[in-house]
């Protein structure tokens, strides 16, 4: 059973607002994008005096930072662009579900996340994959089993060759949410198994409505990491939850797990969004590396190569 002490730390979520990430209604203020606060230097104002060597090397530092921090800067890397060009040669229909992380809540740049940015690196030369967006902010695996039952979600399954899917982690807080004075891992254990049922329900619908596309269940991280370290619980949850995810896309052919929690865990880099649960732009493009390396090796992970920010 959770500790009394480890139960306050919960409830100060709970009651500190950033339960608000999963259940609020209205979308966060976009920040103002990094692209119009990092402005390239104007070759033109030039200042004609030369620049001691501890000057200049503060000058080049500076630069670094800033190329480093743009978000227009060119991420997806050109081996994988290239691939996505020979491996994308006709018209392909890409239908993403879920929650959230796949909405793009967060994203400061309004590019709908990763959906935007697959979107851009994919059709950057010409356009070839068209996506179709029904994911909706704090979506449950049950409430994204029903909403397959949707007339416009089942016609765009239909002629989909690619589903992307993000859901699970609005499970867990409804658990945190139903039982946060009496929290358990037998609650969350419980609550797991249902889980596991939903999903093998959701994939059999989808398999049902097209049993040729490719399906894609992208994993999520630990959002509690920055604040909660100390709470092993939460990150065995966590993990548990996504092992159970991966462990039922292999029940099914043409079904494949995608993780991501390793890229947010432990990163020197922020990619949250202010609300410290979101990916931010640079979070999603990470999000958006991985999973495009996913669906050109067709869901096998054991050749994928880390992702870079170039």
């Amino acid at each position: 059973m959770i500790t009394i002490k480890k139960l306050i730390f919960i409830i100060l979520i709970l009651t500190g607002g950033l339960i608000l990430f999963i259940f609020a209604k209205e979308e966060p203020t976009p920040t103002k994008p990094i692209k119009e606060i990092v402005q390239p230097k104007d070759e033109h104002n030039i200042d004609d005096k030369t620049a001691s060597p501890e000057e200049q090397e503060e000058e080049d530092i500076e630069v670094a930072v800033k190329v480093k921090e743009d978000p227009i800067r060119e991420f997806i890397s050109d081996k994988l662009k290239k691939a996505s060009s020979f491996f994308f040669t006709h018209d392909v229909n890409v239908v993403t579900l879920g929650d959230s992380l796949t909405e793009g809540s967060g994203d400061e740049t309004n590019n709908s996340g990763y959906v935007g940015i697959l979107d851009d690196t994919i059709n950057q030369d010409k356009q070839v994959a068209q996506f179709q967006n029904f994911a909706k902010r704090g979506s449950r695996s049950g409430q994204l089993l029903i909403r397959l039952e949707d007339e416009d979600v089942t016609e765009a399954l239909d002629n989909a060759d690619i589903v992307l899917i993000t859901i699970g982690a609005n499970d867990i807080m409804q658990v945190f949410k139903e039982n946060f004075t009496d929290l358990t891992l037998e609650k969350f254990t419980s609550e797991q198994i249902r889980y596991e049922q939903r999903l093998e329900n959701i994939f059999t619908k989808i398999q049902e409505i097209n049993g040729e596309a490719d399906i894609y269940l992208i994993g999520f991280y630990n959002p509690f990491q920055e604040y909660f370290a100390d709470i092993e619980e939460l990150e065995y949850i966590v993990d548990s939850w996504n092992q159970i995810g991966e462990d039922v896309t292999e029940k099914y052919s043409n079904v494949h797990y995608i993780p991501i929690k390793d890229l947010f865990d432990n990163a020197e880099t922020n990619y949250f969004s202010d609300d410290n649960f979101h990916p931010n732009a640079l979070g999603y493009r990470l999000m958006a590396n991985r999973i495009l390396q996913y669906v050109l090796d067709e869901g096998d992970g054991d050749e994928h190569t880390e992702a870079t920010i170039q």
